[in-house]
């Protein structure tokens, strides 16, 4: 079992910088690729960001490629996404997931364990 925590969302001007936090529970963390995912009203939830287990590979949606950064640290047990020139168009509820295993997955349908969500709104 993993439990997950977001937090860091907010409100932030078009061009502002977020970073997200997601703290898990449970030992198996460092053996689950990590993603990130977010879901706007009325619309799907949309993969963001993934990370392995390792943390070496990572993968991002086309929308988000060169602003936004997936890490993790494995001693803490935490994974992050730093967010940059945000756009009023990256409003959503954001969420963390855990991955069945240890490499990187696009697919909801890949992820285990999902967090609560955490609000970011971009304002233009």
């Amino acid at each position: 079992q993993v439990q997950l925590v977001e937090s860091g969302g907010g409100l932030v001007q078009a061009g502002g910088s977020l970073r997200l936090s997601c703290a898990a529970s449970g030992r198996t963390f460092r053996y689950n690729a990590m993603g990130w995912f977010r879901q706007a009203p009325g619309k799907e939830r949309d993969f963001v960001a993934t990370i392995s287990m390792s943390g070496v590979n990572t993968r991002y949606a086309d929308s988000v490629k060169g602003r936004f950064t997936i890490s993790r640290d494995n001693a803490k047990n935490t994974v992050y996404l730093q967010m940059n020139s945000l756009k009023p168009e990256d409003t959503a509820l954001y969420y963390c997931a855990a991955g069945w295993g240890g490499s990187t997955q696009y697919d909801v349908n890949s992820y285990a364990y999902w967090g609560q969500g955490t609000q970011v709104t971009v304002s233009s």
